[in-house]
């Protein structure tokens, strides 16, 4: 059964704006990047998304291919983007079997409430190699993909008009706010996204010249996903979202959204960027994600953080 439309994609973007485009990515499993992927296959796009768990990318990949009649969307699990040779070989399957990669979203992540003290080596290792690993290994496999299409798809410098045939040569990290601040027992995941933004911003500097577009979301809170729930305990839930500054959380839709924009023809010189879509939530430290663990009471306590869903402190 299809999703409605205005769970996803706002009304304002044309029909068939990505048509015959290809779209990679990796987390695509996820509540976050498979809404970013169910809007671009509703424009008219192909996507082939990647993941861990077998049953739930493929699952995903068939509920996504209802968002438009005839669309092909390929889901490959067992794909660890800590290995290099699974994206390499997840890339060239999506370039065979759909004809190419034009836009590329690296949404793979890990995280889990935990103090320095309580973070062992392994975790901060896992996260780092989740996170910063696996974004470059994405980048590094699609990259040749991207310049082959960034090439036929050239912003014409004297007319400002993009290519007759659309758009391409453009990848998307997800990112997050937690960096600009700090924010206690997410040390882990500060340091994967400081991570993750540098290296887009390298890639918009070496990649540029070819016409290629390197650009970061970075969501703040939102509402009914994984990351909420896990790091977010039911009980608090209310008082933060009246925290906020728009008072409420984000939704999936305003990823899609911004992800929409940066891969149109109304991003097409907006590169090297984050694009924070927040609300202005990280703005208010009182409405962070893990606020109702109190500060510094909580860390000088000595306790661990308790009944975190998948907290890995432990590895």
């Amino acid at each position: 059964m299809s999703l409605p439309k205005s769970e996803y994609i706002s009304d304002v973007w044309k029909d068939g704006l990505f048509k015959n485009k290809v779209v990679f990515c990796t987390g695509g499993g996820g509540t976050i990047c498979s809404a970013q992927v169910r809007a671009l296959v509703h424009l008219g796009a192909d996507a082939c998304i990647v993941g861990r768990n077998v049953e739930k990318t493929e699952k995903m990949a068939k509920s996504i291919a209802t968002a438009r009649s005839g669309a092909k969307v390929i889901g490959i699990g067992n794909v660890d983007v800590r290995k290099y040779e699974h994206l390499e070989a997840a890339v060239e399957r999506c370039a065979k079997e759909l004809g190419g990669v034009d836009f590329v979203i690296a949404g793979a992540a890990g995280n889990f409430l935990a103090s320095i003290n309580q973070l062992s080596v392994n975790a901060f290792k896992s996260v780092m190699d989740i996170d910063v690993l696996g974004s470059y290994h994405t980048a590094k496999a699609t990259l040749p993909y991207l310049k082959e299409s960034a090439a036929k798809h050239r912003v014409d410098s004297n007319s400002l008009q993009a290519s007759p045939l659309g758009t391409g040569g453009r990848i998307i990290f997800i990112s997050a706010t937690i960096h600009y601040t700090g924010i206690p027992f997410q040390t882990h995941v500060a340091v994967a996204k400081a991570g993750i933004d540098a290296l887009s911003h390298n890639i918009a500097l070496e990649f540029g010249p070819l016409g290629i577009t390197s650009n970061i979301i970075a969501p703040g809170p939102i509402a009914n996903t994984e990351g909420v729930d896990r790091l977010l305990p039911s009980d608090v839930k209310q008082e933060a979202i009246k925290s906020q500054p728009l008072g409420r959380f984000g939704s999936v839709r305003d990823i899609a959204d911004a992800t929409v924009y940066l891969f149109s023809d109304s991003g097409s010189y907006v590169s090297g960027q984050v694009l924070v879509v927040d609300g202005a939530s990280w703005r208010m430290p009182s409405g962070s994600i893990g606020s109702s663990l109190k500060y510094p009471d909580f860390l000088l306590s000595g306790e661990a953080v308790a009944n975190v869903k998948g907290n890995k402190s432990k590895l």
